[in-house]
């Protein structure tokens, strides 16, 4: 049954894909469907895609809410284009194309897709069904014996934070203010995102708006206290609503080392006393774990390793995953250890500084005193007692298991192999569920790169691409980004662009990086370490306390204790630097960063390698477009007279707009330039066509006249000298239309004008009373024939008179059908009586903008000339 539904319509038009992936996820998250908008907007995009791109139509985008999950059909109107069926024997296309991945992505990803014809249209569509288990980190705890209870402060404190629909805070009780330090008026009335640090992995993990919007959620995350600290919380979320029908969300928080104070419960089967014992086999697996199992890998993982250190009497326990080719281990879940220092940390398996040791075999360590680095997690915790077991799936490594106390000689081959046999029981669940969050995070980066990609092709800005390469990252893929730019390969790294989670940490983080030098830009591809800014940072601090206790000089950040502090803190964990690589060349260096003591997921790290190489082009694309208009403005404003000259008694004005974005050098230009005295040149022209075969013919006229005329020649002369020239170009060659004349300013107040128009708009004459004529005849454009025959024509500005001259840009302005035209054109300079020559061209520039909607699409250009009255 449907119970919601959506639906909107767009353009054939490049930027209707982004527009369309937006309307599906907000759609979709708005309805709570978090688990598939991921798939969802893969599959719209692709769909869309081949609707609008492709198709060349508009496409109709419907989605459809029902009990199991959603349905999203996309059409087109282009019925008649062949679509691949299933089982068919036809190609889908291979996978590793750009384009015809639509219908294969359909089949790998939904649950149930096809294809609708009618008369008038093709529909394609897509239905992806709910898992079967609501979304949420759900987790429960053990059953202990007393003197295993988990300890707790002698004064536990519960946070109660209510949140309205708006995701802004309404309630802070004194709890709150107590274990985060700020007072409830100053957070009242703020997002709950300003405090909360979410861990969000793309395509991994509820978001902080999802799990505000659920009717129920339990997990953990961070809330930044008053002094720039991340408090580690477990919380548990309940929606509810008001009498008016309001919904509202309320948090409880404590430590996240009480979480057994809001942790659900497992679930165990009551028995009835009057019922007969159930003597059914018990599943190993749930025996160990507990029913129900946590829905997520960390919630699993978290569960075996309290299981395990409460099974073996431990004071801690931990879990590690092997990475794909089995030569390293990933720290993911720990217990009774700082986790937040070792979660994500990456130990080798086998050989090399600092390997982890017997990782294949079950090992039994009685005293690591004795053997000092064989577990290289448990360096600097306190722990002598340990032993861990592999994680095997049908003799793959994939994983260890570890308990540890403090006491040396706990345990023996006897603990090893009951934490074995509790090893094998997990492996596989565990596995599955790695599986399941590594299909779920590689469809994420999917969607991620997706929409990075569609924005990094949006701007060739240099400023804006380092900005949107900051921002991508930070905080989806880190905590912190830093980007270097490379200008040559003479030049040093530059800090160009810096970015915090926490926008008061930007200043004290750029300050840090530029004290210390840049990476080195070594063209390897891959994430590789930089331990730089760590160190400097608790260099930083060290001195800062120092100097807080009268021990030392000056912080080395040239701030307060509390900044310099915080700003260790943000750059404590770990640092990566990634090559930006593009036409094999190293044009900067992007750095991602982690808080004190945090560690990257190996899977992170190969996503934010993807986003580096597209990251890369982009910026070196939006490099040479720079580039490319500075030289072509460059190049404009040297076929462009540098200033105009005084005229004696004549008012000029020239208006002169280039069209597009600037990257084209335009076909029109003027001059104008003394040629004797008492005697002035003037030009106004037309190239055919833009670019630089363009500029070379305006750089030829444009000096050519100045050259000629001041030889003494005629008008008629200099045109056909000009033409000559213009021919001599050959097959670089270009016609060009152009009105020269000269002018001679008279004693009586008049001013004497002698022009050529060869093939030119017209010169339009404005009278005092109001009436308008053309000036001159039109004669033969230039650069078409040889043996030009032209000849002058004489007018006489009196006193009051305007002379107009114009580039077809102007006469030639279109809105649909209509063109301003020239008869256009002389009405607009009919209503200029009386106006000064600035005065005329900017109301027939504005005449010409407003004629049309859309900005204009070629160059114009406006020389006005006025004969002042005399005074009264």
């Amino acid at each position: 049954m449907i119970t919601a539904r959506a639906a909107a319509s767009f353009e054939p038009v490049g930027r209707s894909v982004a527009t369309a992936r937006t309307f599906v996820r907000d759609t979709l998250q708005g309805w709570g469907y978090s688990d598939v908008v991921d798939d969802a907007v893969v599959l719209t995009s692709e769909l869309v895609t081949n609707a609008v791109v492709h198709a060349g139509t508009n496409a109709d985008v419907l989605c459809l809410r029902t009990d199991e999950g959603i349905r999203v059909e996309v059409a087109d109107h282009y019925p008649e284009r062949e679509v691949p069926l299933q089982g068919s024997g036809q190609s889908f296309g291979n996978p590793d194309r750009e384009g015809g991945r639509g219908l294969l992505l359909c089949a790998a990803l939904a649950s149930r897709w096809g294809v609708d014809y009618t008369p008038t249209q093709k529909q394609v569509w897509f239905q992806l069904d709910l898992p079967q288990r609501p979304v949420g980190a759900r987790s429960a705890g053990p059953l202990l014996p007393a003197e295993l209870l988990p300890v707790a402060d002698g004064r536990v404190r519960v946070a109660v934070i209510q949140i309205d629909a708006t995701g802004a805070v309404s309630s802070w009780n004194e709890d709150a203010t107590e274990l985060f330090g700020h007072p409830a008026d100053q957070v009242v009335g703020k997002q709950l995102t300003d405090f909360a640090a979410w861990p969000h992995t793309p395509g991994t993990g509820t978001g902080i708006a999802d799990a505000l919007q659920l009717s129920r959620w339990e997990g953990s995350y961070g809330i930044r206290t008053a002094d720039g600290r991340v408090v580690p919380v477990y919380a548990s979320h309940l929606r509810v609503r008001d009498a008016q029908g309001e919904p509202s969300t309320v948090c409880l928080l404590v430590n996240d080392y009480e979480r057994a104070v809001l942790q659900t419960p497992a679930r165990t089967p009551q028995n009835d006393s009057n019922s007969f014992t159930d003597h059914r086999t018990t599943d190993p697996f749930e025996v160990f774990i507990g029913s129900p199992a946590p829905d997520d890998l960390d919630g699993l993982l978290q569960r075996t390793v309290e299981r395990a250190r409460d099974m073996l009497d431990a004071d801690a326990a931990f879990l590690l995953l092997a990475t794909d080719d089995e030569t390293e281990l990933e720290v993911r879940a720990t217990t009774g250890l700082p986790s937040a220092r070792q979660r994500f940390a990456r130990v080798p398996v086998e050989a090399g500084t600092g390997r982890y040791g017997s990782a294949r075999m079950p090992a039994v360590h009685e005293d690591l005193a004795a053997v000092p680095g064989a577990v290289p997690l448990l360096n600097g915790t306190g722990m002598r007692s340990v032993v861990t077991v592999p994680l095997k799936v049908e003799g793959r490594l994939t994983g260890s298991l570890g308990v540890s106390t403090e006491a040396p000689g706990r345990y023996s081959n006897e603990q090893a192999l009951r934490l074995q046999f509790a090893a094998d029981r997990i492996a596989l669940a565990v596995e599955s569920a790695r599986l399941g969050e590594l299909e779920k995070l590689r469809r994420g980066s999917l969607s991620f790169l997706v929409e990075a990609s569609d924005l990094l092709a949006g701007t060739l800005d240099r400023d804006q691409t380092l900005a949107l390469m900051a921002q991508m990252t930070v905080p989806t893929l880190a905590a912190w980004c830093a980007v270097y730019t490379i200008a040559d390969q003479s030049s040093e790294p530059y800090l160009s662009y810096v970015l915090h989670e926490d926008e008061e940490r930007i200043d004290g983080l750029k300050a840090l990086l530029s004290r210390i030098s840049p990476p080195e830009p070594v063209p390897t591809p891959g994430a590789r370490s930089w331990a730089a800014p760590g160190e400097a940072a608790h260099q930083a601090a060290l001195t800062s306390s120092m100097r807080s206790l009268g021990l030392g000089s000056s912080p080395a950040l040239g701030s307060g204790i509390g900044t310099t502090l915080a700003t260790a803190a943000a750059v404590g964990g770990e640092t990566v630097v990634l090559p930006l690589v593009a036409r094999n060349r190293v044009i900067g260096m992007l750095t991602l960063g982690k808080p004190s003591d945090d560690h990257f997921r190996q899977e992170i790290l190969e996503l934010a390698e993807d986003l580096s190489r597209r990251a890369a082009l982009a910026l070196d694309n939006a490099r040479l477009y720079s580039e490319r208009t500075a030289i072509s403005q460059a190049l404009q404003r040297s076929l462009l007279p540098p200033g105009l000259p005084e005229v004696p008694n004549v008012e000029v004005e020239v208006i002169y707009r280039a069209a597009g974005e600037g990257n084209e050098v335009g076909g029109d230009f003027y001059d104008l330039f003394p040629i004797r005295d008492g005697a002035y040149g003037f030009a106004i022209g037309d190239v055919c066509g833009t670019g630089p075969e363009a500029a070379a013919v305006t750089g030829l006229a444009r000096h050519a006249l100045r050259l000629l005329a001041r030889e003494g020649f005629s008008g008629p002369a200099v045109l056909e000298r000009l033409n000559a020239a213009i021919l001599d170009e050959g097959a670089r060659s270009r016609f060009l239309t152009l009105l020269y004349g000269e002018l001679w300013p008279q004693e009586d107040g008049s001013a004497l004008l002698k022009v050529v128009c060869a093939g030119h708009p017209l010169p339009l004459r404005l009278r005092q009373d109001g009436t308008v004529e053309s000036a001159a005849e039109p004669q033969p454009l230039l650069g078409v024939m040889e043996d030009l025959e032209l000849y002058e024509q004489a007018v006489t500005l009196e006193p009051g008179d305007v002379l107009l001259c114009v580039t077809d840009g102007v006469t030639e302005r279109r809105e649909g059908t209509r063109m301003l035209g020239d008869d256009g054109l002389a009405d607009v300079l009919s209503t200029c009586t009386g106006l000064t020559a600035g005065a005329v061209a900017g109301r027939i520039l504005r005449a010409v903008e407003r004629f049309a909607a859309e900005p204009a699409s070629d160059d114009m250009a406006i020389l006005a000339m006025r004969v002042p009255e005399p005074p009264k």
